[in-house]
């Protein structure tokens, strides 16, 4: 049974960013979910990117990514990448994201 990009977004609600300790999905660093059925599991490629092209946790990032999503019952491979295309801005949070920083 394929993995629901639901659950691979929930999944990944469980890695937040180190400087601001909000999760990456409601911070909008997650751009793109794919998944591809092979051998009776789910493989899923993840683009997210980063707050700024100079964070420094980007290696971290992709580790805790790629454990949460791997965790997930049927998963295969994972495959998180990062880019810096298009840049993050602020306005791709969440209104949670805005409620956690204070940002009205």
């Amino acid at each position: 049974m394929a993995v629901a990009e639901e659950n691979i977004l929930e999944a990944l609600k469980q890695v937040r960013d180190p400087e601001l300790l909000i999760n990456v999905v409601d911070l909008g660093l997650v751009y793109e979910v794919g998944v591809e059925e092979v051998d009776g599991k789910t493989d899923v490629r993840v683009v997210m990117t980063m707050t700024t092209p100079a964070c420094p946790f980007g290696p971290e990032l992709i580790r805790e990514a790629s454990r949460a999503i791997g965790r997930l019952p049927g998963v295969g491979k994972v495959d998180v990448q990062l880019t810096l295309v298009p840049p993050w801005t602020p306005d791709r949070m969440t209104e949670d994201a805005r409620d956690e920083l204070g940002m009205f």
